[in-house]
């Protein structure tokens, strides 16, 4: 009984050829160990040169706690001074996280210190990088992107433990419906297959990020994360060229966000347990009929 993790494949270095061939077109993450390391940023991101260059700035806070049935998708739940928040995370573990902080808006000074990896794909979304922030002992609870792009995720000063799960066992991991997220009453670093058993045998990969490591996370991959040090990254997304990946992108940005938000606002916590339950059943489902096949 339990969940069937493989330690990611790490490559120093790799052409766009062996990129495409090995993880591009058969949609596999893989970490580039080197990528960042040719970048100024390697170097001098730092928790005081952020604290430098994004300054007194107030910035939006989110915890672990459970989602409001009745707040939209990504409410925060506090806000503070971006310095002070640094000073927090370098020296208290907390489960506070930064979530989609925009460099471009926010310290645009930042753009100079990396470069996207267009010698290996393209497609890349230059005009929407995110930084994420985190305190020791915070989580991302599983997900996978609304967009649906390809992340290259790469963290610095400290280390992240990620879980990563192929788009096709989203029944088994108790997909939310009308949601890009899972049903939060679970922990997947830990779960308790007796009360969730549609999770025993789903099959994943495992890996800890280190200063510089860079994640590549194909669009729809699965991920939880957890900060096992007060520390950052960056996520750069980039298109798939399938239209098929596109349509379903807007679907989600469009019309199922709209709705998931209309429905919410309406019905609140009956429309959120009605969700609960139906991802309860479609996981017994799957699970009892052996899906995915």
């Amino acid at each position: 009984m339990g969940l069937y993790l493989t330690p990611i494949e790490v490559v120093e270095d790799i052409s766009k050829e062996d990129f495409r061939q090995k993880y591009l077109l058969p949609r596999k993450p893989v970490i580039l160990r080197n990528m960042a390391k040719k970048w100024p940023a390697y170097e001098k991101w730092t928790m005081d040169y952020m604290k430098e260059v994004v300054g007194d700035v107030e910035v939006p806070l989110y915890d672990s706690s459970k989602a409001d049935p009745s707040a939209p998708i990504n409410s925060s739940t506090a806000k503070m001074k971006f310095t002070d928040y640094i000073d927090l995370i370098k020296n208290t573990p907390t489960d506070l996280r930064i979530f989609l902080f925009d460099p471009i808006k926010s310290a645009p000074k930042l753009l100079e210190d990396y470069i996207s990896p267009k010698e290996l794909m393209g497609g890349f979304l230059d005009k929407y990088p995110a930084m994420f922030f985190g305190g020791k002992g915070s989580e991302t609870f599983l997900h996978f992107d609304i967009d649906m792009p390809h992340i290259f995720h790469t963290h610095f000063n400290g280390r992240k433990h990620v879980l990563l799960f192929d788009y096709k066992w989203k029944e088994r991991l108790y997909k939310i419906p009308f949601a890009t997220y899972a049903l939060e009453d679970y922990d997947i670093s830990n779960p308790d297959f007796e009360k969730f058993p549609a999770l025993d045998g789903i099959e994943g990969i495992e890996c800890i990020l280190e200063h510089g490591d860079t994640l590549f996370m194909p669009t729809g991959w699965w991920h939880y994360m957890r900060y096992l040090d007060g520390s950052f990254s960056i996520s750069q997304r980039a298109w798939d060229k399938s239209w098929a990946v596109k349509a379903h992108s807007l679907w989600n940005l469009l019309a199922q966000r709209n709705f998931d938000n209309f429905m919410k606002g309406k019905f609140k916590k009956k429309y959120m347990d009605w969700k609960e339950k139906k991802a309860i059943e479609h996981a017994n489902y799957a699970f009892k009929k052996g899906l995915p096949k």
